[in-house]
């Protein structure tokens, strides 16, 4: 029930867990993604960070995805991956508010 309350933005926050630890850190196109894949419900959570430097400061995007691996490499993988894929996406407009 507790992931249904978080998706419709019931509970929960989109900030990732305080014991999501960096498993994996790759450049992009300028971007520095960190996948941060926490332990949930027994398994591990797509979670990471895009960052970048723009006009002097470090802008941050955090992503949590609802996909789950039984191994922390795995998950790092498509955490990388997501964090890759909004790059090509969105770019710098995923540092956009509102």
């Amino acid at each position: 029930m507790s992931f249904l309350k978080r998706l419709f933005g019931g509970g929960g926050s989109s900030e990732a867990p305080a014991e999501a630890k960096p498993a994996k850190q790759v450049e992009h196109k300028g971007f520095t993604i960190v996948a941060m894949p926490y332990k949930a419900d027994g398994q591990y959570q797509t979670c990471g960070v895009v960052s970048r430097e723009v006009d002097g400061v470090v802008k941050e995007h955090k992503f949590i995805r609802a996909d789950r691996f039984a191994g922390i490499d795995d998950a790092a993988e498509v955490s990388i991956r997501k964090g890759i894929q909004l790059v090509d996406e969105q770019g710098e407009r995923m540092f956009d508010q509102g």
